[in-house]
């Protein structure tokens, strides 16, 4: 199953109060696999860039000026996502400013059937601990030493690694033993014929034999002859 694993940037919390997307990131996910694949897009947010969400992220707008408005490159980001399930932390706040973004500009919205939200998931499995992405790369042992700031992308592939380890962790690994099975007609198809050869008998010679029993005969009180003695 394909899945994007994303996250975003923001000029505030609101996109409704006025706020825009600044940043996303975006990394694809095939039965719970990284493949490698990735989406990462800044957006010039056609406003300031408020003091409190630079000291967050570090996008200062003199660094968008030269991006492109979302409406002018909205195409690749759906092109890349398609129809998968969209799994974000506090997921509510990641798909507000995604569908603000793309209903402003006239696209489709993403329907909420397809929202995965990994804040849910950890209150769930840890009810009482914290479920922050820090916290959560803590826990599972997961390397966030290069996260200084927060970033799309960044945060986005410590996502995945914590998806993984909320959704059944290195076991989901197992599950390629079905695509392995189902490989096997075509493999035994093209594998070599196995030639079977008759077994070899060597039989003892007398000399081994009397050999053998003049061994055995020294052994006092062997257990297979308790019977016998009794």
């Amino acid at each position: 199953m394909r899945e994007i694993v994303f996250d975003t940037e923001t000029t505030g919390l609101s996109f409704a109060g006025g706020d825009r997307m600044v940043e996303i990131g975006c990394v694809e996910m095939l039965n719970r696999c990284e493949t490698g694949r990735h989406f990462h897009a800044y957006y010039h947010p056609q406003r300031d860039m408020p003091a409190e969400a630079f000291a967050v992220h570090g996008l200062s707008a003199a660094f968008l000026a030269d991006k492109p408005c979302f409406h002018d490159a909205v195409e690749d980001l759906i092109d890349f996502i398609g129809d998968a399930p969209l799994i974000a932390h506090n997921a509510s706040f990641d798909f507000s400013f995604l569908n603000g973004e793309l209903g402003r500009c006239g696209r489709p919205i993403v329907h909420l059937s397809r929202m995965v939200d990994t804040l849910q998931i950890a209150r769930s499995r840890h009810p009482g601990a914290k479920h922050s992405l820090d916290a959560l790369c803590s826990r599972f042992g997961i390397d966030r030493s290069h996260r200084v700031l927060h970033g799309a992308l960044l945060d986005a592939q410590l996502l995945a690694q914590v998806y993984v380890e909320l959704t059944g962790g290195r076991q989901i690994g197992l599950g390629l033993v079905s695509d392995v099975a189902a490989a096997m007609p075509a493999m035994a198809a093209t594998r070599a014929p196995v030639v079977v050869r008759p077994p070899r008998v060597f039989p003892p010679s007398e000399g081994e034999l009397a050999a053998h029993a003049a061994f055995m005969s020294k052994i006092d009180h062997p257990i297979w002859d308790l019977d016998r003695g009794a």
